[in-house]
C-alpha cells in the first residue's frame, strides 16, 4: 500500500520565491487578515490589562513579526492540538517566515490567532463577523436551489442532478474569505451554470457516477472546507444523497477550530442547519428539518480530526485517520487548502498526472477545488499555453475549478 506519491516530490512554495502568490501572502495578506481581526472583534482600543488587551497584543506582535522574525512555539500547551504542532515547530524553529515552507506559515499563521484569542478557554471565533455576513447572504439566494432540491429528491437518483449538485458544491468554494471579504467588489463569481461548466479544467465526474452506479447506501466522507455559501451546498449534495437513498451516512470531516478565516467548524454547521430551520419559505425549512433529523439518527455526522488542522501533507494521514476514512466508498475533498494539502502545496509541473500524486490515497476521492493558489496537476500541455494566454492570472484568480478523480 502506498502511502505517499508515486512520484518524487518537488519542493514546497514557500513565501521566499521572489516575486510569488506566496511571498504577497506573507507580506501583505495575512496581516491584512490579522488587522482585520482586531477591527472586527473590537481590539483596537482594549487595555492591555484585560484578557482582550492580551488578545489585541498578541496579534500586534503577530503583525510585527511577519514576515522576518523566526518561528517561536506555541503557549497554548492545554491546547488539544498541542502534539500535532510541537514536533513541525521544532522542524522549523531557526527559519523565518519567508523561509518556512508556505502551506506551513498559512496554517501557522491561523494557528497563531487562535493562541491569542485564547479560543480552547473563551471559545471566540476571531472570524465570526464574516462568516455571519457570507451565511447572511447564502440564504437570500437558496430559495429557487431548495425548491430544485425537492424536485430532484422526488424523482430519486439522476445522475445529471448529482452533477448539478456537484457543480454547485464546487463553485460554492468561490466565497473564500481568506482571500476576498463578503464586501470585496473584485470576488470572483460566475452567474450561470454556463459559465460554471465553461471554467472547469478538468472533469472527471462521469468516472465517479459510473462507480456509483451499481452502488446504494454508500458511506460518503467529505473533507469539508468552508463555512456559508460553501456549505450549503455541501449540506444541499448530502441531503440529496441521503434522501434518494444513494448514501445511508454522510460524515463530514471539519476543523477543529476557526481557520482561514471561513473554514467550517461543527459550530458552523450547527449554526447553519438551524438557520435553515428558522427561513420561513417553506422548501427551505423543510431542508432544515430533514438535515436535523439525519443529524440526529446519525446519517449525518460531523468529525474535528487534528490532523486536518496541521501543517502536513494529507499523505502523513496518522493511522486513526486513515482508518476512518478508509471506511468510506467515496471521499469529496473540498476546497484549495484540501487540495494543497493533497499535493504537499509542491512545485509539481501542472502537467504532473494528478492520480500518481494522489495515489496514497486509502478511498476512492474527488476532488472539487477552484484554483486559488500555484498548486496544480492534471493539465494537458495544451491547456497549459491556452491558459497561459487567455488569463495571465488564472492558477490564482478564483476563477477556474476542477474535479478530479483518484
Amino acid at each position: 500500500m502506498l502511502t505517499r506519491p508515486k512520484l518524487p516530490v518537488p519542493p514546497p512554495l514557500r513565501g521566499a520565491d521572489r516575486g510569488s502568490f506566496a511571498e504577497d501572502t506573507i507580506k501583505r495578506r495575512l496581516p491584512e487578515i490579522a488587522r482585520r481581526v482586531l477591527r472586527e472583534n473590537n481590539l483596537l482600543d482594549t487595555a492591555p490589562s484585560t484578557g482582550s488587551g492580551q488578545a489585541k497584543a498578541a496579534i500586534e506582535t503577530l503583525i510585527a513579526e511577519m514576515p522576518y522574525a523566526l518561528i517561536r512555539p506555541l503557549t497554548d500547551p492545554h491546547a488539544p492540538d498541542t502534539a500535532v504542532w510541537q514536533p513541525a515547530i521544532d522542524r522549523y524553529r531557526s527559519q523565518n517566515w519567508l523561509q518556512i515552507p508556505w502551506f506551513f506559515a498559512e496554517t501557522y499563521f491561523f494557528r497563531r490567532i487562535i493562541e491569542a484569542v485564547d479560543y480552547f478557554h473563551t471559545g471566540l471565533d476571531p472570524f465570526h463577523a464574516q462568516k455571519e455576513e457570507a451565511l447572511r447572504q447564502g440564504l437570500t439566494a437558496v430559495d429557487t436551489l431548495a425548491r430544485e432540491l425537492a424536485i430532484s429528491q422526488s424523482a430519486g437518483w439522476q445522475e445529471g442532478a448529482f452533477r448539478r449538485l456537484l457543480l454547485a458544491a464546487l463553485w460554492g468554494n468561490q466565497v473564500d474569505l481568506s482571500l476576498w471579504g463578503t464586501d470585496a467588489a473584485e470576488k470572483p463569481d460566475h452567474a450561470d451554470e454556463m459559465a460554471q461548466r465553461a471554467h472547469v479544467l478538468v472533469d472527471e465526474v462521469t468516472a465517479v457516477t459510473d462507480y456509483l452506479y451499481s452502488l446504494d447506501q454508500i458511506r460518503l466522507d467529505i473533507l469539508v472546507d468552508n463555512a456559508g455559501p460553501e456549505l450549503l451546498a455541501d449540506l444541499m449534495l448530502a441531503d440529496y444523497l441521503l434522501t434518494c437513498g444513494k448514501a445511508g451516512q454522510v460524515h463530514l470531516h471539519l476543523k477543529l477550530f476557526p481557520t482561514f478565516v471561513s473554514d467550517a467548524t461543527p459550530q458552523d454547521v450547527a449554526h447553519t442547519v438551524a438557520s435553515l430551520c428558522q427561513v420561513a419559505i417553506e422548501p427551505v425549512r423543510l431542508w432544515g428539518e430533514r438535515l436535523a433529523a439525519v443529524q440526529a439518527d446519525g446519517r449525518l455526522q460531523t468529525h474535528t480530526p487534528p490532523f486536518m488542522i496541521s501543517p502536513h501533507p494529507l499523505w502523513r494521514l496518522p493511522d486513526d485517520f486513515r482508518q476512518e476514512l478508509a471506511q468510506a466508498d467515496l471521499v469529496i475533498s473540498k476546497g484549495d487548502a484540501n487540495y494543497r494539502r493533497a499535493l504537499g502545496d509542491a512545485h509539481w509541473p501542472f502537467t504532473t498526472p494528478f492520480a500518481d500524486v494522489v495515489s496514497y490515497l486509502p478511498t476512492p476521492t474527488l476532488f472539487l477545488r477552484v484554483c486559488k493558489s500555484n498548486v496544480l496537476a492534471g493539465l494537458t500541455p495544451g491547456q497549459l499555453t491556452a491558459l497561459n494566454e487567455q488569463d495571465a492570472d488564472w492558477v490564482t484568480s478564483g476563477r477556474w475549478g476542477v474535479l478530479q478523480w483518484a
